[in-house]
């Protein structure tokens, strides 16, 4: 499988969310038959660093990451190569002895994905194997429940989608594994409703998996009964946080709950309920047959494994792509993307994670890795690693109000700070596109920034506030700009 594509190919993996800056100036997830199934071989782990001689004058080269190579590639039909459905899945791996993997025991999955070093990929990085062992391991006679996140409504994050669409067998075993792990009865795949056809695909799916005995009351012939329902929702970003979602799943108004109780002791109809990720409950099977050592082997410490980023914006070859984590951003995009339009000297700044996280300058992004902590410490964040590349022909003020207002809609209204606070910050905004503010506006909009992030029961306000908080940390010589050019056409005007 190529990592490169041209621009024609790749134009059924941009996500819809990128109207949202081109309207700024970005335009441009066994019981297989005896000799029926596929060869799974072990993989080895990546090249570790060769230690020196003590003796020797040479120095250990410094180890570096990225340039995933295909044996290692956890989602191999992302661009629909091959058969989507069960006998394309089941000759790429999926299905394969899951029955054994489930017999090992529910400890010995958890313990597993806990080596492996998974963090939650939908924004929160929360480490996946902690998380799924919050779970009562006896139950009280209520029972548990698996809700997998599948709104995806994060604007500039196309990745999920991909996976229901291209490979959703991935999925179905994900939940299977992960559902078992936690025992829980059933897992909810709670999917946006504009998703259309993923949705048709990921049922045809559940369908086959359930024909094939590998879901249902004797699912992969453990004797454990495990169901899988689709829930199709209204497209609400809100819905994308955990407790909005089960709001929704229970046929309420998609709004947050006050925790504790968290969902693990307390979520869907009052039982315990874990909420996850595609792409994280996606890569649980490979995971457990390589070996956590083989998924801990990328990436950085704390920052382990492979990852799903979609690229979008002013690139020439905007996609979705399988890498290493903490590969240098800098090469993510010329590798994959065939660099920035104009030349990465033309780039103005990018959004690395998605809508949410701050924006980060071109001298930032020389050098930053992607992944949780390297971003973290220069004041943004992974998110979902949808990258947005906007290059020195974008408004920046422009493109960050585009934002304000996304969240301005999205808020549910259920806390003051972000009912109130949104509108106010975008329709400040608005004045800043235009330079009709004052300088000291620019401190005043921080500081409501600040009165909204962190004082609201979800993280939808601190969503809001952080890409305005990025904009004057690493742009308000811009805002002051247009502001000044603001005031000189007005009095020439007068």
């Amino acid at each position: 499988m190529k990592s490169t594509r041209t621009a024609g190919q790749f134009s059924r993996v941009i996500c819809s969310q990128q109207k949202i800056v081109q309207s700024v100036g970005l335009r441009a997830y066994s019981t297989q038959a005896a000799g029926s199934a596929p060869a799974v071989p072990k993989l080895s782990q990546p090249n570790p660093q060769t230690p020196t001689n003590p003796s020797s004058q040479h120095v250990i080269p410094e180890r570096t990451y990225g340039n995933l190579k295909d044996k290692d590639r956890i989602f191999t039909n992302l661009y629909a190569d091959g058969d989507i459905f069960i006998k394309g899945a089941e000759a790429r791996g999926d299905w394969y002895r899951t029955k054994d993997l489930m017999m090992k025991g529910q400890d010995w999955i958890i313990d597993e994905v806990k080596k492996s070093g998974l963090r939650g990929r939908g924004g929160a990085g929360f480490p996946s194997g902690l998380k799924w062992s919050f779970m009562p391991k006896v139950s009280d006679g209520r029972p548990s429940y698996l809700v997998i996140n599948a709104d995806e409504g994060e604007p500039g994050t196309c990745k999920d989608r991909e996976i229901m669409r291209h490979d959703p067998h991935k999925l179905v075993e994900g939940c299977l594994i992960s559902g078992f792990a936690m025992r829980a009865k059933a897992a909810y795949i709670y999917i946006r409703g504009e998703f259309y056809d993923e949705a048709q695909n990921l049922q045809r799916a559940i369908n086959e998996a359930y024909a094939a005995g590998y879901i249902g009351p004797n699912a992969c012939g453990t004797g454990y009964s495990f169901d899988v329902y689709i829930h199709l929702g209204a497209g609400a970003y809100i819905c994308g946080e955990e407790t909005a979602l089960i709001e929704s799943l229970e046929g309420k108004p998609g709004k947050p709950r006050l925790k504790p109780p968290f969902p693990a002791n307390i979520g869907a109809w009052g039982c315990p309920t874990t909420v996850t990720n595609v792409e994280t409950v996606a890569v649980a099977p490979t995971i457990l047959r390589r070996g956590s050592d083989w998924f801990a082997g990328f990436g950085r410490k704390n920052n382990t494994g492979t990852k799903l980023f979609c690229i979008s914006g002013h690139v020439n070859n905007p996609c979705t792509v399988e890498e290493e984590m903490s590969i240098p951003l800098k090469e993510l995009i010329d590798r994959h993307c065939g660099g920035v339009i104009g030349g990465w000297d033309n780039l103005l700044g990018i959004v690395p994670g998605g809508s949410s996280v701050p924006v980060l300058p071109q001298k930032t992004c020389d050098t930053v890795l992607m992944d949780f902590d390297a971003l973290r410490d220069v004041k943004s964040g992974l998110g979902t690693a949808a990258v947005i590349v906007m290059n020195k022909q974008t408004d920046i003020i422009a493109a960050i109000a585009r934002f304000s207002k996304f969240y301005k809609h999205e808020s549910c209204g259920q806390c003051t700070p972000c009912r109130e606070g949104t509108p106010w910050m975008w329709s400040m905004m608005e004045r800043f596109v235009e330079g009709n503010a004052k300088i000291d506006e620019i401190d005043m909009i921080e500081e409501l920034s600040y009165q909204i992030e962190g004082h609201t029961i979800c993280a939808l306000g601190d969503a809001a506030a952080w890409p305005v908080q990025g904009l004057i940390r690493h742009f308000r010589p811009e805002m002051e700009a247009r502001i000044n050019q603001y005031k000189e056409k007005k009095a020439l005007r007068n």
